[in-house]
């Protein structure tokens, strides 16, 4: 039985953390990927996201200020480990006050994430999904322009790789599963 291309990709691609080579991640390529990856299941069309994207000439100033806001003796270390990537895509999620919406909109990001790692993997993009404690951080909200009513749902850390990173396995299903067999 052969696998279609779909079910293959979701299980060949990668977290890819490091190894980046020196190939510029562009804007185009980034907008050319969300402009598929959004068309991900979102409830009530709400399509709960926006982006901000920094490129690799503007990463050592966005990483110098993101940094800024850690404890000092931590901010040399975070100001290099967000120079690491050749970009950095910021993914912010509209939040709401009603718990369903709020669930609702974090899953409609997330799938939306999950097709832009998909196709980015296709074109041999590697991605890394970052939830670092920044994220959550005051300070850079208001660096980044993140609004009352909005959250980051990570930095999307990108870089053209030459080497896949190796495969982890998985608990098998079956250890996950069960049948409810109620009355």
């Amino acid at each position: 039985m052969s696998r279609t291309e779909l079910a293959r990709l979701i299980r060949e691609r990668r977290a890819v953390k490091t190894g980046y080579n020196n190939k510029k991640v562009t804007k185009e390529t980034v907008m050319q990927l969300l402009e598929e990856s959004i068309w991900a299941p979102t409830h009530g069309m709400r399509q709960p996201w926006r982006f901000l994207f920094v490129d690799k000439d503007h990463l050592p100033s966005f990483a110098k200020k993101i940094a800024s806001t850690y404890p000092e003796e931590r901010q040399e270390n975070r100001e290099n480990y967000l120079n690491e990537p050749n970009a950095i895509l910021v993914v912010i999620m509209e939040t709401s006050d009603i718990p369903k919406q709020w669930d609702e909109n974090f899953g409609a990001v997330s799938a939306m994430i999950q097709n832009f790692w998909l196709l980015a993997w296709e074109e041999k993009l590697g991605i890394v999904w970052k939830t670092n404690p920044h994220i959550y951080d005051e300070k850079v909200k208001e660096i980044l322009g993140v609004k009352e009513n909005e959250k980051i749902a990570g930095f999307i850390h990108m870089g053209y790789f030459d080497e896949a990173p190796e495969e982890k396995e998985r608990i098998p299903l079956a250890d996950k599963f069960e049948v409810f067999e109620g009355e």
